[in-house]
């Protein structure tokens, strides 16, 4: 995913973040490569690092169609859900998927559907890659 990123005041003890701006929304989150970079367009990919429970921080999405936005200390995420043979799940946000943890089975079903999550901004990262 092509995105543009801009860096964030820092204070010594916070993790580097930037606004990451997409043609989905934008969300503030943490900047996994080189600080000098951290300013500028980038092709990245995503992490997030907290497990999803099914009805606490995902539900069913109220549009069928991906979104990318901030709510306070939150990032919400809505796309495609799509679940793996390893136990974990996808979320296709236009052309990007964005790998999961699940801690709790999503009810039968649900697979392909469309499903909005909610997970702490300091629990998503973005990696940048050089082709």
């Amino acid at each position: 995913m092509f995105v543009r990123t801009e860096s964030l005041p820092q204070t010594p003890q916070q993790h580097m973040t930037v606004r990451v701006h997409t043609p989905l929304g934008s969300a503030v989150v943490l900047w996994r490569g080189d600080p000098r970079e951290a300013d500028g367009r980038h092709l990245i990919e995503w992490t997030v690092d907290e497990d999803i429970h099914w009805g606490r921080n995902s539900q069913p999405a109220s549009s069928a169609e991906p979104e990318l936005r901030q709510a306070g200390d939150r990032m919400i995420m809505s796309g495609r859900l799509s679940l793996t043979d390893d136990g974990a799940a996808c979320l296709q946000m236009g052309h990007w998927p964005v790998l999961l943890d699940l801690a709790s089975p999503i009810p039968s079903g649900l697979d392909g559907s469309w499903v909005q999550i909610s997970v702490g901004s300091e629990n998503v990262a973005l990696h940048p890659y050089q082709t």
